[in-house]
């Protein structure tokens, strides 16, 4: 079976509305009738009984009592036949109500006592619901005799005749709204389902510009936002693809190319001296060496960013780690001369991973001296902020642009746009470092101005706040 799409179960959940609607106005109009015509009429025929019989409550049914009656019935909107005996009552109504006889054994033994009946029913012969009642007439010993009113029910059209104009103009008048409702309904609702699935198609088709205008704040806006969302975060990461996919050719291309063509030179024995073959293989080492810490670079970010690597945390005294890493440094410090600068609480203490902290650090720092201005000042600090201990490293050098602030961190993005071997290293570093600060529940903040260098904040939590929170 074919499935129903939603603007059809919509319609058929609109149309069932509409016809219980018309299914209840006529259980309504029924009610009406039976409720408040029927029981008007039960009460008329009641009234108008018991207010003949007690006229006679004594004495006989003489001819001028019946002819008075008979004048009644004249004037009256209602049938009434008096008779003496029951007997003599199917003589003046010789017909059958609901093809049953009129008065049976149990009516005639509850009139023989004083009480009224009632009779409803169709007869054939009238073509016609009717609905009487027999009341008996009491003397002060026994039974004068029995006044039968009847009237014939009026059909439910004749009853709502004069309404029925009416009642046609306020329907149609509500079925013309209604309509307008409904298709202004399904304009709204619809057409920007529609729009949301030709922009769905769009995305799937890998057209991650397409977007949706709209100013509505009801569900059906937040989800047309919401994709618009999508398909500009699509848009990004499809860009960020381009640029990665570009950036590792880059990567790649190079050290390949150095070491395809120094392999060739080598294996053609095209080089004047020793001393030159022994440059091509230190060359062709090195970037073997390039390559091998690339792949690394790349296989420890996506197990970062996967979550497979895990924090073995133990106490670390952070600012023996800090000078222990800027050591490290002390030949490149030296060949760029620059001064260094450090202002570092030497009692900090801070749970985390040692080997990771320091390979925080060192990242940090070796961007830092390597972007550095030669003879200019490197500042390094370590204090307390608040609940973390914040490590700070500044270098003297040309600023970050504003927009590449944004994007520092990710991967192989680097603001020397064209890649310097001098200074560029696979532009992973600040990846790796971004994400294992994250995994420590730190905090990387970066800034940079002409005036006063850039800055790179990193703020890890203390091991008081760390042990508060085990």
């Amino acid at each position: 079976m074919k499935k129903l799409t939603l603007s059809r179960k919509i319609l058929l959940i609109l149309g069932a509305s509409i016809g219980f609607t018309v299914l209840f106005s006529f259980f309504f109009i029924h009610y009406l009738y039976s409720e408040l015509y029927i029981k008007s009429i039960e009460e008329s025929i009641v009234y108008q009984g018991k207010r003949t019989t007690a006229h006679y409550h004594y004495g006989e049914l003489n001819d001028e009592i019946i002819e008075k009656i008979q004048w009644y019935n004249i004037i009256s909107e209602y049938e009434i036949i008096v008779v003496n005996n029951l007997d003599d009552l199917s003589s003046y109504f010789p017909y059958k109500v609901n093809y049953e006889t009129l008065i049976d054994a149990n009516d005639r033994a509850a009139l023989e006592n004083g009480a009224y009946i009632f009779k409803e029913g169709f007869v054939k012969e009238l073509d016609r619901e009717i609905l009487g009642a027999i009341f008996p007439i009491k003397g002060e010993n026994e039974l004068l005799g029995f006044i039968y009113i009847y009237v014939p029910l009026a059909a439910v059209q004749d009853v709502f005749r004069g309404s029925i104009p009416l009642l046609v103009a306020v329907g149609t008048t509500f079925f013309f709204l209604l309509f307008l409702v409904i298709n202004q309904s399904w304009r709204s609702l619809f057409k920007p389902l529609q729009d949301l699935q030709q922009l769905s198609y769009e995305v799937s088709k890998g057209n991650y510009s397409t977007r949706i205008e709209t100013e509505r704040d009801d569900e059906i806006g937040q989800l047309t936002k919401a994709f618009n969302t999508m398909s500009r975060s699509l848009e990004q990461q499809e860009i960020r693809k381009k640029e990665f996919t570009s950036s590792i050719v880059h990567e790649l291309r190079t050290p390949l190319t150095y070491i395809g063509g120094y392999t060739h030179v080598l294996k053609e024995k095209i080089y004047s001296s020793p001393e030159e073959a022994e440059n091509y293989l230190s060359t062709i080492e090195k970037e073997t060496e390039r390559l091998s810490k690339l792949i690394n670079d790349l296989i420890q970010l996506n197990h970062l960013q996967e979550d497979l690597y895990i924090i073995d945390r133990q106490p670390i005294a952070i600012a023996q780690l800090v000078h222990d890493t800027l050591a490290l440094f002390t030949i490149h410090i030296q060949e760029k001369e620059l001064k260094i600068e450090t202002a570092i609480q030497e009692d900090l203490i801070i749970s985390g991973d040692p080997q990771r902290v320091q390979q925080i650090f060192y990242n940090t720092i070796d961007n830092a001296v390597k972007y550095s201005a030669a003879k200019g000042v490197l500042r390094v600090s370590l204090k307390v902020e608040g609940d973390f201990v914040q490590f700070q490293v500044t270098n003297e050098g040309l600023p970050i642009d504003k927009e590449d602030l944004e994007r520092i961190g990710e991967r192989f993005f680097r603001t020397d746009k064209a890649r310097n071997r001098t200074t560029g290293g696979t532009g992973l570093g600040l990846s790796i470092v971004k994400e294992l600060i994250r995994l420590h529940n730190g905090q990387f903040m970066i800034a940079s101005d002409a005036q006063t260098g850039t800055t790179v904040t990193i703020q890890l939590p203390s091991f008081s706040m760390v042990e508060g929170n085990d």
